[in-house]
């Protein structure tokens, strides 16, 4: 089913172009990715998922063969229909290895988004899900069976307290549609799969116990919904209880230590998991799967949250920035405090908020002279559509103007607050490995992306 969308350069050209180059040797804004930090972080999770015994689901936009890596099981999410167009070669290539092909697509099924679903269906074959949370969905579910000919996996969306999708635990079988689909599940019209929790309240934490009780939080929820439904929950097959967001499923790695001792918060957290994977809660067998996608790149958001007993700063640890260009300096009393502008705004960097302090995205200190004292940042304090204002986070005291050491023309890295809404704004991404010795900024690919929806 062709769909009109935006169309990028060939990955070809963007290479012939890019690669080679340094990042601050290109056109500006740009954005960049790290793999050696993606790398990094994607076989951290994974290992501590391994450990535990833990399926994982990856989000598609966030590197998604770093992500899957070797995986036998290739679980994906995605937020829109053009994602998953866009691997559609990709996934291909996994099934032609014999792996296992499942993507989730992430909002409960638009009637406007069936017959396109379905035409991916007959390309994949049964290796789509989706997510329901009201009755009048159901016959969009009748729908893609007979289009795609086979039945979509089906997760029923819970409420775990983040308001954004889904129904409470007591609310599951809201105009009988628990009662509903598990008829089209004996009839072969769908394949239930099991619930599906998405709750970002850990974004406003900043222990790894909160993001820990969080994660209990979305699994209690889920059990609670099995418990108030047990009634009707089928007892011949095994659900699976899905849950995450990248802050509170990051907060495993917890949960792996040399030692062996956990924290009181890792301890209950671990047993809520075990609940899942080793019981029968209310007589269902379950499993447990996580998702989470931007743990891979991380952000300033992330990073705040502090979910992982072991991560460095900025510089260390988020794999993606935003290069751009100093346009003007402003440090002789122009203004009451020293301020620069750059050549990058709204529609380079997004504008998303972080609880942590107040800026729209942090300067890497590389930028900064040695004689800086150590611990300051500079910010993107406001922003426009096209240029930003950059300041200090925090000002010396008195009067005396505290400048800036920038200079006009010079090109600066700036971490965004949140990956994924700065990575929409690009088509593709310009790709450098830090583990590459006297090469860490050179370009050596180029990454496209899905656009549009």
């Amino acid at each position: 089913m062709f769909v009109p969308q935006r169309f990028n350069p060939t990955q070809k050209s963007l290479c012939q172009f890019y690669v080679g180059k340094t990042i601050y040797n290109v056109p500006k804004p740009c954005l960049v990715l790290d793999r050696a930090k993606m790398r990094r972080h994607c076989q951290s999770l994974s290992a501590a998922a391994d450990a535990l015994g833990v399926d994982f689901r990856a989000h598609t936009v966030q590197g998604t063969r770093l992500q899957v890596d070797k995986a036998q099981n290739v679980k994906l999410v995605a937020s829109t229909i053009a994602e998953i167009e866009h691997l559609l070669p990709l996934l291909a290539e996994y099934q032609d290895q014999g792996r296992c092909v499942n993507v989730l697509y992430g909002i409960p099924l638009p009637q406007s988004q069936v017959s396109r679903l379905a035409t991916l269906g007959r390309k994949l074959g049964k290796s789509l899900s989706v997510l329901v949370d009201h009755a009048d969905q159901l016959t969009h579910l009748t729908r893609f069976h007979d289009e795609a000919g086979f039945p979509a996996g089906v997760y029923v969306k819970v409420d775990t307290g983040y308001h954004r999708a889904g129904l409470p635990p007591w609310g599951m079988n809201k105009d009988s549609l628990l009662s509903k689909l598990i008829a089209l599940d004996q009839q072969g019209t769908v394949d239930f799969v099991g619930l599906y929790s998405h709750s970002s309240l850990s974004y406003n934490d900043s222990t790894p116990a909160q993001a820990m009780a969080n994660l209990e939080d979305e699994i209690t929820g889920c059990i609670e919904a099995l418990a108030r439904n047990a009634e009707i929950f089928p007892r011949s097959k095994t659900l699976t209880i899905s849950v995450g967001a990248s802050p509170q499923v990051s907060s495993i790695e917890n949960l792996v230590t040399e030692s062996g001792k956990l924290s009181p918060a890792a301890q209950s957290l671990h047993a809520a998991m075990q609940a899942v994977s080793d019981s029968r809660p209310y007589g269902v067998q379950t499993s447990l799967e996580l998702h989470a996608g931007v743990y891979s790149i991380l952000d300033v958001q992330q990073l705040a949250t502090n979910s992982r007993a072991k991560l460095g700063g900025c510089e260390d640890e988020i794999a993606i920035s935003v290069v751009s260009e100093v346009c003007s300096v402003y440090n002789d009393g122009e203004r009451e405090q020293s301020e620069a502008l750059i050549s990058a705004g709204v529609l380079a960097l997004g504008r998303e908020p972080c609880a942590a302090y107040r800026g729209w995205g942090v300067v890497d200190c590389s930028t900064f002279a040695s004689e800086v004292v150590a611990g300051r940042q500079i910010i993107v304090s406001r922003v426009s559509q096209e240029h930003s204002i950059l300041e200090w986070d925090s000002h010396t005291d008195g009067y005396e103007i505290d400048p800036l050491p920038l200079t006009v023309g010079q090109s600066i890295r700036i971490y965004p607050n949140h990956a994924c809404i700065t990575g929409a704004l690009y088509g593709w991404y310009l790709v450098v490995d830090s583990d590459l010795s006297g090469r860490e900024t050179q370009i050596v690919d180029v990454w496209c992306r899905a656009s549009g929806w």
